[in-house]
């Protein structure tokens, strides 16, 4: 990955780099590093989520996988013609994204899955480049809240400029299209604020939006 856009050795966040090292003495097996984006370098589809888990991505070293998030994720992916499988299960089981990448708006796992305002916007400057690197007519897919609002300030917009909703599709500098989901958590899931079918209906948009 072109450095601009992803540092595996950064440090700017003191307390996130002092996190990582307490939890790799605890679980010495595990990445506890930034995580890469994965995916297609040429991808026209972008998806950002929040930051890596305890247990999944900051584990396994790829986004969303390896614990409970990734599921809908990688089934919709598949489903919708953009893997070649529907589980994300580990860096070596021969998954490849087509057309597609998956990156977060923090790329260092944060204490109780929760970034500080300034650890965002200090890790906004490589989510900035990386959005540089999409073509016209290319699409990001937000989950969350915070994601929402890291791609509008990636762009310099006001968060205020875009109202998160879920299947809610805004326009972007650059050709670029904004389309919200809430996040595939465990808890939406549970909760039914995210159901497959409401899941679906992003990615159909999303097709949509990419069709020729």
């Amino acid at each position: 990955m072109p450095v601009d856009y992803f540092d595996m050795n950064c440090q700017k966040c003191p307390r996130l780099a002092a996190f990582l090292c307490e939890v790799k003495e605890k679980n010495s097996t595990y990445h506890c590093k930034p995580v890469a984006p994965f995916g297609d370098e040429n991808a026209k589809l972008l998806i950002v989520g929040l930051a890596p888990g305890m247990h999944g991505a900051n584990a396994s070293g790829r986004p969303f996988t390896g614990d409970y998030a990734g599921i809908f994720l990688y089934e919709a992916l598949h489903e919708f013609g953009f893997s070649n499988a529907p589980i994300s299960e580990s860096v070596t089981d021969g998954l490849i994204l087509k057309n597609a990448r998956i990156t977060n708006a923090v790329k260092c796992l944060p204490p109780q899955n929760k970034p500080t305002g300034e650890e965002i916007n200090v890790c906004n400057a490589f989510l900035a480049n990386e959005l540089k690197t999409l073509s016209e007519n290319s699409v990001i897919l937000a989950l969350g809240l915070i994601a929402h609002q890291a791609v509008l300030k990636a762009y310099n917009l006001k968060v205020s400029s875009a109202k998160f909703a879920h299947n809610a599709k805004h326009e972007l500098p650059n050709g670029h299209f904004l389309i919200d989901s809430y996040h595939t958590s465990r808890y939406n899931v549970n909760t039914k604020r995210l159901t497959k079918e409401s899941f679906n209906l992003v990615f159909e948009t999303i097709l949509s939006l990419l069709a020729p």
